[in-house]
């Protein structure tokens, strides 16, 4: 999976999201049918799950390494490694890891928070949660464009096209943001009804997804950015704010604990909402607007 994780990579470089796609769904179609003979046919049970995905999986990879080695030796890239390469890849690496941290560690944090709060916040936040990931990798489309393109330009040297390509992929984020809060504001009150015959908890699955509708500009506005300044390699920076948006949202969210603890389910619900897809996701928004607005992140390629 490293292998194919490394080559989806690699094809959005090219600007080609077409053939992950198309690979992704051959493998998910031979994983689904592999498995079905193996697990009950063949009578292997739980090994034969394991043995289907894994023959999935390779099959993805070397679908993979028959499209791309032909690039590669065309862009005349060694195939092997080089330790200058290694060595780059490595830095650029641990700022990646170091910037997922952050935003796993406050993840957790909401979750933890979330759990001490009661079952009814858990449950409802998990809920809103699912909610929030899958909109995420909506919105998450973007940003993937916008990593290609901003990475074409840069390495090109048309720092104007880059400019005008940044404000171009905002406003479609922002505006992408709005409408698909308004579908998750229409469905806020019959969604709860699918997870929960609660009405508690049902309320406050219903006050979360308000929360997180009225947050989908600020989201779409925060994820497109961060697309930008991976394309533009400035992995450093999203490093370092991301330490500093974990320390401004993590006061934050205690604050909450302690101010909400044995209140009305919605109310909990609601402020701990408005501290992760809020204060959390606006802290991100600023720290990334800041850097957009000016050029130290734009290196240019000659």
């Amino acid at each position: 999976m490293l292998l194919v994780f490394a080559a989806v990579g690699m094809l959005r470089g090219f600007q080609d999201t077409k053939t992950p796609l198309v690979v992704a769904a051959a493998g998910f179609g031979a994983n689904a049918l592999l498995n079905l003979i193996l697990v009950h046919p063949v009578g292997l049970s739980v090994a034969g799950a394991a043995i289907g995905t894994s023959l999935a999986q390779w099959g993805m990879a070397i679908a993979y390494l028959w499209m791309l080695i032909p690039r590669i030796r065309a862009a005349g890239v060694a195939l092997g490694p080089e330790p200058a390469a290694l060595r780059r890849a490595a830095g650029v690496g641990s700022w990646m890891m170091l910037r997922t941290v952050t935003l796993r560690a406050a993840i957790v944090a909401t979750v933890v928070v979330a759990t001490d709060l009661g079952p009814e916040t858990l449950a409802a936040h998990q809920v809103a949660f699912t909610f929030f990931s899958t909109l995420a990798f909506v919105l998450d489309a973007l940003a993937i464009a916008a990593q290609a393109l901003i990475g074409r330009e840069l390495g090109a040297g048309r720092e104007a096209a880059a400019r005008r390509m940044v404000r171009v992929m905002t406003l479609w984020a922002v505006g992408f943001g709005v409408v698909v809060g308004a579908l998750t504001a229409a469905a806020a009150p019959w969604v709860p009804r699918l997870f929960t015959p609660s009405a508690t908890v049902a309320e406050a699955i219903t006050v979360a997804l308000f929360v997180l509708a009225v947050s989908q500009p600020l989201a779409g506005y925060v994820f497109v950015l961060d697309g930008v300044l991976m394309g533009a390699g400035d992995v450093r920076y999203l490093a370092l704010v991301g330490v500093v948006n974990l320390g401004i949202y993590l006061p934050v969210l205690w604050w909450v604990h302690d101010t909400v603890s044995g209140g009305q389910q919605t109310q909990i619900i609601l402020w701990l909402w408005v501290a992760f897809a809020v204060v959390f996701m606006g802290a991100r928004a600023l720290t990334l607007g800041i850097r957009a607005v000016g050029t130290r992140w734009m290196v240019l390629g000659e």
